[in-house]
């Protein structure tokens, strides 16, 4: 059975796709870009502020289907450019001082919008 996670907390989706989605015990975050909730727009700053929203629109997915940080297994981190993988470390790392998740972390051509950042996300109850 799957369930569709959709908060206000977090960006409205921009296509025919769900925020979030629960199959079992497995939650599958959509891609998450900079959008500030409240706003709509995409938030004023770099790659830091960027990653920040991003973590926070993660965030606030988890905690509408009662996951935590501590649940994520895998996160997928799409970059503008490779050159703000540092920085967007920095920022993502707090999110997970300990026991981090494996992920992959890219470069690609082009993002939604033309943001910097986009972070997809897959945690797990065990």
């Amino acid at each position: 059975m799957k369930t569709v996670i959709s908060t206000e907390k977090a960006p409205k989706a921009i296509g025919p796709y769900s925020q979030a989605i629960r199959a079992g015990n497995t939650l599958y975050i959509s891609g998450q870009v900079p959008i500030n909730p409240e706003t709509g727009k995409i938030v004023d700053g770099g790659i830091s502020e960027q990653t920040e929203q991003v973590m926070q629109n993660i965030a606030a997915v988890l905690e509408e289907a009662n996951y935590t940080f501590d649940d994520v297994v895998k996160s997928t981190c799409l970059l503008s450019d490779m050159v703000n993988f540092a920085a967007m470390n920095e920022v993502y790392g707090k999110y997970y001082p300990e026991n981090p998740p494996a992920r992959a972390a890219f470069a690609v051509k082009e993002l939604p919008l033309g943001v910097m950042i986009e972070i997809e996300t897959i945690a797990v109850k065990l």
